[in-house]
């Protein structure tokens, strides 16, 4: 699942990143052995960088999220 989210993201439609950033952000938190590959999809295609986020909102950006998400379940 991974090796496709990496090869694919960047050329989809908006709605389809959309998905495949949410599916990589929830493999980086749980999948520990995939953690450092989906921060790296984020780092790579920078989608969601920028957005602005509400005070107590989690970021979609790859990194953030998956740093903040997994620090809560202390994983």
């Amino acid at each position: 699942m991974v090796t496709a989210i990496e090869a694919k993201i960047s050329q989809e439609r908006p709605e389809v990143q959309w998905a495949m950033n949410f599916t990589a952000g929830w493999i980086g938190v749980y999948e520990e052995q995939y953690r450092k590959r989906c921060v790296i999809i984020g780092e790579d295609t920078g989608l969601y960088k920028d957005e602005k986020v509400s005070k107590g909102c989690t970021p979609n950006y790859l990194p953030e999220f998956i740093m903040i998400e997994s620090n809560k379940r202390d994983l």
